[in-house]
């Protein structure tokens, strides 16, 4: 009997030492993420339901089966067969139930967490975003943008109030920081703030340490910008030449046909020597052209009817009057001053200044075009270089789209295309994806997604297309998006090798300048300190097309006023010569008849005869101007 409790009780350690084999392995796979986390069973491990089973298979004291929680000898508890017990701190588990972590707050598993940390694991230069949410912010996973790929376009969108804006300052921060230039377009003036340090408290300094940064106040070099001189800034203008009639026409909203004959419009102006400088210079061309004076041209022109040019002139005066002649004049700005750094490296930072420009569409839209056409005209290819020359954030791009036609969004999606290759990239910042036109959207290598609402049918809608767009990943993208607290963002970006990365919940970094506007008088401090304000604060308005027509207007009505003076002059001197003429006639038959002299007055005596005439000659000749002297 004792060789039987001996064996017995051999059979009892050998089963549990292959569960606690089994189990080391289990949570091995677990942590590795090869197979999720669930109920330590030894049926699912070979060796340890063999030898769990030859252990029960006989009671030592009644060589019956071992009844299913009947404690072993000696005391000893075993587990229980239908699985291990949830870990919880409040409430302990029973002796000898198999404890197994607890899961996860956040939505990941931690094979998910590792993938995500590896995809955003780059050799290369990279900007920061921000930590992995998962649950709770993870220092350890960083969330980075590969810094050669920022040609590449992006996209950073949210609804109104999420942080976009702080996001597009904390990227353009870091852009100065590797020495590349920025240019962006700030509307609101809330992005002024980079040209002063921020202000620490202890609420920003706890949530930059949860997430891993390293935050200390710091401003950045920065040239601020007004167009066409409205606001603060140095003043950029450009003159109708150089905008040209084909991205004119398609600011216009001009068809085939009407571009066409802008385009002779244009080429006439030339032969002319007629130099289009501004608006007013090109309305004139235009009312000339339409006019009494210029409608022989227009014939001989060819191909240009009265009504495309009456057609052309409305438009134009219609973009007159939402803003424009405030862009249109000289001194043009070049668009190289935009590629600037510092002597130390940094890259100077372009905010250019649009006050109402959600009543102005077109006049962002005419800057936009003219200065990505103008840029793409003059730099050079550089195929793929290790950072850029130049990056572009266009804030409120739902007002770069709004009413475009299909020529501008054809021009847009071409030159986005197409710039990457010079070394420029675009960052455009709107509230939702659906703003931007398919075709442009295709060319946006990152995304930058903040919260999303959902309060009507139409939101809804556009949450579910958004959440189509994304790689497939562990969140419920839909319920995620609607959740996001401010500064926070779904994150997926073009990876050094051209693929996305995962998809990654971030929290992301404060910026380093101040979340305020600059003061005024600061900023009108650093404009009056500008290089560039001798050479583009001038306004000049040098004889062009209008003041050359006007010349010729004037030439043509004085000529106009000559001739009928003239005219008028001759028939005067006719009708006193007639009257004369009578007089003498009427004179003579008196004398005849009635043999007196004296039936004429002494006036018409004077003017009938021969010094008379002289003097009326005289007079005449004065009159229109051709008397010797």
């Amino acid at each position: 009997m004792s060789d039987e409790l001996a064996e017995a009780r051999a059979a009892v350690e050998a089963a549990r030492k292959a569960q606690a084999e089994a189990e080391a392995r289990l949570a091995e796979l677990q942590e590795t993420g090869i197979v999720e986390p669930g109920p330590a069973d030894p049926a699912h491990d070979p060796a340890a339901a063999a030898a769990a089973a030859e252990a029960a298979a006989t009671n030592p004291r009644t060589a019956e089966p071992v009844p299913e929680h009947e404690p072993p000898v000696d005391g000893v508890v075993e587990a229980p067969v239908d699985g291990a017990v949830q870990a919880d701190p409040d409430e302990p588990a029973e002796p000898g139930a198999v404890v197994e972590p607890k899961d996860a707050e956040g939505p990941l598993t931690p094979a998910e967490v590792v993938a995500i940390r590896e995809g955003y694991a780059f050799e290369g230069p990279s900007l920061e975003m921000g930590a992995l949410v998962n649950g709770d912010p993870d220092p350890e996973t960083q969330i980075r943008i590969p810094l050669r790929m920022l040609n590449r376009h992006g996209l950073i969108a949210g609804a109104t109030g999420t942080g976009k804006t702080k996001t597009l300052q904390g990227l353009a921060e870091q852009l100065s920081a590797a020495g590349v230039p920025v240019f962006a377009a700030d509307i609101k003036g809330d992005l002024s703030g980079l040209a002063s340090p921020g202000a620490s408290g202890e609420k920003l300094l706890a949530r930059t340490a949860g997430i891993g940064q390293a935050w200390e106040p710091k401003a950045f070099p920065t040239e601020f910008y007004a167009l066409g001189g409205q606001g603060i800034g140095v003043p950029i203008r450009a003159t109708v030449l150089s905008f040209g009639p084909t991205l004119l026409a398609k600011v216009l909203g001009l068809n085939d046909t009407q571009e066409s004959s802008l385009g002779i419009v244009f080429a006439y102006a030339d032969e002319q020597r007629l130099p289009l400088i501004d608006l007013k210079d090109l309305r004139e061309l235009l009312l000339w052209l339409t006019g009494d004076e210029g409608k022989p041209e227009l014939k001989r022109l060819g191909g240009i009817s009265t009504q495309t040019a009456g057609v052309i002139l409305r438009e134009l005066t219609a973009f007159s009057e939402q803003g424009a002649d405030a862009f249109f004049g000289e001194t043009e700005f070049d668009t190289r001053e935009l590629l600037r750094t510092t002597p130390e490296g940094l890259g100077v930072v372009s905010l250019l200044e649009l006050p109402g420009v959600a009543s102005q569409p077109a006049l962002f839209s005419t800057f936009l075009m003219w200065l990505l056409a103008d840029l793409f005209e003059d730099l050079p290819e550089v195929g793929d270089p290790e950072k850029p020359k130049l990056v572009f954030f266009f804030d409120e791009a739902h007002l770069l789209f709004k009413d475009a036609s299909k020529d501008f969004l054809s021009a847009i999606t071409q030159t986005v295309r197409l710039i990457r290759s010079k070394g420029v990239g675009i960052v455009f910042v709107t509230q939702t994806p659906k703003d931007v036109p398919g075709d442009v959207l295709a060319q946006l290598g990152s995304r930058v997604q903040h919260q999303l609402r959902a309060h009507t049918p139409d939101d809804a809608t556009a949450l579910r297309a958004t959440v189509r767009t994304y790689p497939r990943s562990g969140y419920d993208l839909e319920q995620v998006l609607t959740s996001l607290g401010i500064g926070e963002a779904i994150v997926t970006v073009m990876g050094e090798q051209g693929a996305p990365t995962p998809v990654a919940w971030t929290r992301l970094r404060a910026p380093q300048g101040s979340m305020d506007p600059t003061p005024e008088a600061a900023m009108r401090q650093a404009v009056d300190a500008s290089p560039l304000l001798a050479t583009y604060g001038p306004a000049i308005d040098r004889e062009s097309a209008y003041e050359i027509l006007q010349a010729r207007l004037e030439a043509a009505q004085k000529a106009q006023q000559d001739e009928e003076s003239r005219q008028a002059a001759e028939e005067e001197a006719a009708r006193l010569e007639r009257e004369a003429r009578a007089n003498r006639g009427s004179r003579s038959g008196g004398s005849r008849s009635g043999g007196s002299r004296g039936g004429g007055s002494v006036v018409t005596d004077f003017i009938g005869s021969r010094t008379g005439q002289t003097i009326i000659r005289e007079i005449v000749r004065g009159i229109l101007g051709n008397r010797r002297r």
